[in-house]
Order: C-alpha cells, then sequence, then structure tokens
C-alpha cells in the first residue's frame, strides 16, 4: 500500500481495491486513481474536518463517506456545506463501539474518543488500519490533577478493544503542545496493540517529538516512521 501524508491528521492510503482518505482538511491531494474512495473525517475540529471533501463527489468513482457522530448532517448544516441529498445518501454518521460492512470487503470499526467523534479501525485486503482522530492521552501539565486521571481512565478503557489485536498501520498523535507527556499515548498503544508500522500525526508540522521519542526508545525505531515533510510517500 501507498501512504501520502497530506498535512497535519490527513492521510491517503492506496489499496489495490480501494483508497481511503483520512481526515483530510488541508494539503494537496495527489492524483486519485479511479478506485472506490472511502473518505473518512473523525470529528468536527476543523484540523480535522473540511466540507469540501464532500466536493470530491463528482459522480466519477464510487464512494462512500464515514463520519465522526459529531458531524451532524442537518438541515443546516446540509445547506451550508451545499451537501446534496445524493452525496447525504453516501454518508454514515458513527458512533464509538459501532462496527460498519461495507462494499469491497472494506470493514470499519469505531472506539470513542477522548475529546470529539471517534477513532477508525479499517480492514480491508486483510490489513488492519488505525486512525486514531483525536482519541489519545491528553495530559496537560498545569491541568487540574482528577480532569488528568479521568483522562487516563478514560483513554486506557476506550483503547481496550484494541488489546493484543494486530494493526499494520497506526496513525496516532504525537502533539508537541503536550510537551514532556506528548508520546504516553503512543507509547500505550505500542505496548498494547501488535503495530507492524506506526506514523506519527497531530503535530502541528513540528517533528521535532518523533526524533525525541526514538531517542527515548530505541526499541521502536523499525515501526515508527517519522513525518518529515508535506506530500511525503511510503511504499509499505
Amino acid at each position: 500500500m501507498r501512504v501520502t501524508f497530506l498535512a497535519h491528521s490527513g492521510f491517503l492510503v492506496e489499496l489495490d481495491s480501494v483508497c481511503l482518505l483520512l481526515d483530510w482538511w488541508k494539503g494537496e491531494l495527489p492524483e486519485l486513481p479511479h478506485k472506490p474512495l472511502f473518505c473518512f473525517a473523525s470529528h468536527r475540529h476543523p484540523d480535522h474536518f473540511n466540507p469540501q471533501i464532500f466536493s470530491l463527489d463528482d459522480k466519477a468513482r464510487e464512494l462512500r463517506f464515514l463520519l465522526g457522530k459529531d458531524i451532524r448532517l442537518s438541515a443546516h448544516n446540509r445547506k451550508k456545506w451545499n451537501l446534496s441529498d445524493e452525496t447525504a445518501e453516501k454518508c454514515a454518521v458513527l458512533s464509538g463501539n459501532e462496527k460498519i460492512d461495507l462494499p469491497h470487503g472494506v470493514t470499519v470499526e469505531t472506539l470513542p474518543s477522548t475529546d470529539e467523534g471517534v477513532a477508525f479501525l479499517m480492514t480491508c485486503e486483510g490489513k488492519t488500519i488505525y486512525h486514531a482522530g483525536d482519541l489519545n492521552w491528553w495530559h496537560w501539565e498545569g491541568e487540574d490533577n482528577a480532569w488528568n486521571r479521568n483522562m487516563e481512565a478514560d483513554f486506557k478503557r476506550f483503547m481496550e478493544p484494541l488489546r493484543g489485536r494486530r494493526i499494520d498501520l497506526a496513525f496516532a498523535p504525537l502533539d508537541p503542545r503536550l510537551e514532556g507527556t506528548a508520546d504516553w499515548g503512543i507509547r500505550y498503544l505500542l505496548e498494547l496493540t501488535k503495530v507492524e508500522k506506526l506514523i506519527p500525526m497531530h503535530q502541528w508540522e513540528d517533528y521535532r517529538p518523533t526524533e525525541a521519542f526514538l531517542r527515548d526508545c530505541p526499541q521502536w525505531e523499525k515501526t515508527v516512521l517519522p513525518v518529515e515533510r508535506l506530500g511525503q510517500q511510503w511504499d509499505l
């Protein structure tokens, strides 16, 4: 599979039979091959969701949209986004802990988020791909201790369905704003599951936390693929 980093938490994953577009809100899309396209938006935050994704429905390809539960297809939003009835029928709005089987052998499972929306676990062509959205261990220095303890408990509880599962490719936050706690979520994910490759995201184009993580945890250097630039590609 070919993976393209678009920006922030946005990626395009090209498989043999389908393409997966994940949390694209900015960044140049490469030319899309003529394959069925599954477009995911984990939640409504503007650094994960842009209604421009609906303009991809040009009728030239088979297309489905998988949206976190807080992206509401209300009459008001549909008018604001110029979302046609035909395109709206191609949307599935998902809560946490759901599972949906889609055409072309694509299965999507969701996890609740510690922020908004959901995380996605996608299976296709015998590969399992995880995109965390904003499901992360958000431990903020200076935040109330009780808040941070509740965050830890929620994160570990929401992640429990992944325990022991093999994940071929994971996208998970490594947010520099968290400073010394930035890698807590990724460390937990790597220890909880059997991840083949992980690409950090949600880095606000500051990739130094990945370098620091790999210095501290060299055992993961063959697993974690550093992001270095917009448009970067990996063939996995």
